[in-house]
Order: structure tokens, then C-alpha cells, then sequence
């Protein structure tokens, strides 16, 4: 997987790049990461990449003219074709809500390019002639897209083959797996008078399983419900959470 991040502050991407799985994957190729500094295709002494607001107003905005020669320059090695293919995303407030089915819709591309934006906003001639996709991550406000695109390459480098020691791992991660995840439990069994379930330490692998999912099913129910509307339920998973009392609505 090939990242292009196009930023004013590129210090910024260094340090979380040089750690754990990110920093492993990066070595042996696995993904690839490309920082742009914005401030490279500015065309004035001071390397100025933002401006006041057109009809006054708070705050600066950044200017298009280098994002999108920034973004041109980042994106010049691929053939047409394949360029086409790639996903150009700003990151906004205003954009759709950051989901696992949109990471791992995003990994389906040869590449994807990032534009952090900064100040009071960006031109809009960036969302609206360039950027291809608007994401957020919620409904609050960053002082940049550095925090989101580093969260967006991680949970999509997770996805890679090879970057996670075991592909089980991944599919079977809250979200991913369409419910959230089952307690975890290790060594040692007791501490500070916790113990870890009986069942985890019976060696019956059925019943573990059966208790896992059953775990599963629970924490979602009381923590987001949402997802059961959408997760790939059996006829014993309805029967557990029926006696939990939930009841699946009849689609229409």
C-alpha cells in the first residue's frame, strides 16, 4: 500500500513512522509513505501557503495553488489509468465518518493521497475540483488533518498481508468482525484476588468459543447496539440475545 501525505508541518510524520507495526512494515516494504511539504510549491520568498478570506471573515485560509501543484507533483510517477484510481482525500469535519468499511474500501486502491489541511479551512476549490473523498473522524474540531491521516494509514496498514503477525488477528478485531470484541485475558490467572473465567482455563475449546461469541454479542448489545442491525447473526446469536433481551427490528 503506497500513502501520500501532503502537508505543511512533514516533521510531524517522522516519529510515529519509526515504532512498532508502522515502522516494521515500512522496513521490509510492505507500505510505502510519502510526505509532501505544501510549502515547497508556493511561489513567494516566505514559502506562503495560506491567505485572508475573500469577503472577510476569522481566520486564515490555505491557498489552492500549491495544494493541488503539491498534490500533482506526489501523484506525477503513476500512469493515467492508475492515477484515476486513486482516492485524493481532505479531511473535514464536513466529510463522511471515518468507518471500518471505508478503510477497508480505501485499501482497494493502488494508492491513496492525503491533503492536511490547517487555519480557519482550506480554498474550496480543493474539495470541490481535487479532493476526491471528504472524511472526519467525528464531529470535533483538530487544528490539522496530520492526526487523521496517521490514523488513516495505521488502520489501513493493519490490512495489508504480512503487516499483522496473523490474518485472524485483523478479522476477528472489534468492528472488523461486525460486533466488538470479547474480553481478553493472559497471564497470570489471578492478581489482586481477579481471576481470569474459569472457562478460559478448561481447555475446552467448543465452550470457549461458545463463550467468546456470547461475550461478543453482550458487549455489543450494551455498547452498540447500532452494530447489530448490520452484523451477521445466527439463529443461536438471536436466540442468546433475545434472552439478554434484545429484539432484531424486521427489515422492511
Amino acid at each position: 500500500m503506497r500513502f501520500h501525505v501532503l502537508t505543511l508541518f512533514p516533521d510531524a510524520f517522522r516519529a510515529p513512522l519509526e515504532y512498532s507495526m508502522l515502522a516494521l512494515a515500512l522496513k521490509r516494504g510492505l507500505v510505502s509513505i510519502d510526505v509532501t511539504d505544501i510549502r515547497d510549491y508556493s511561489h513567494d520568498p516566505h514559502h506562503t501557503a495560506d491567505d485572508y478570506q475573500f469577503g472577510g471573515g476569522h481566520g486564515m485560509v490555505m491557498k489552492a495553488e500549491p495544494v493541488f501543484e503539491a498534490t500533482e507533483a506526489a501523484l506525477s510517477a503513476y500512469p493515467a489509468e492508475e492515477r484515476a484510481e486513486i482516492p485524493i482525500i481532505l479531511f473535514t469535519p464536513q466529510g463522511e465518518m471515518l468507518t471500518q468499511r471505508v478503510v477497508e474500501e480505501l485499501s482497494e486502491a493502488p494508492a491513496v493521497a492525503m491533503i492536511c489541511a490547517h487555519y480557519a479551512g482550506i480554498d474550496n476549490r480543493v474539495p470541490d475540483h481535487l479532493a476526491t473523498r471528504e472524511i472526519s473522524l467525528g464531529d470535533f474540531v483538530l487544528t490539522g488533518g496530520e492526526l487523521p491521516a496517521m490514523v488513516l494509514i495505521d488502520a489501513m496498514s493493519r490490512l495489508v498481508p504480512g503487516v499483522i503477525g496473523s490474518p485472524e488477528n485483523v478479522a476477528d478485531d472489534s468492528i472488523t468482525s461486525g460486533l466488538l470484541q470479547h474480553p481478553l485475558y493472559t497471564r497470570p490467572a489471578e492478581f489482586q484476588g481477579m481471576e481470569v473465567p474459569e472457562i478460559l482455563l478448561s481447555g475446552h475449546h467448543a465452550n470457549i468459543e461458545k463463550w467468546r461469541r456470547e461475550q461478543s454479542l453482550r458487549r455489543t448489545l450494551e455498547r452498540r447496539p447500532d452494530l447489530l442491525l448490520t452484523a451477521d447473526l445466527s439463529q443461536n446469536d438471536l436466540d442468546f440475545l433475545a434472552s439478554l433481551g434484545y429484539q432484531r427490528p424486521e427489515s422492511n
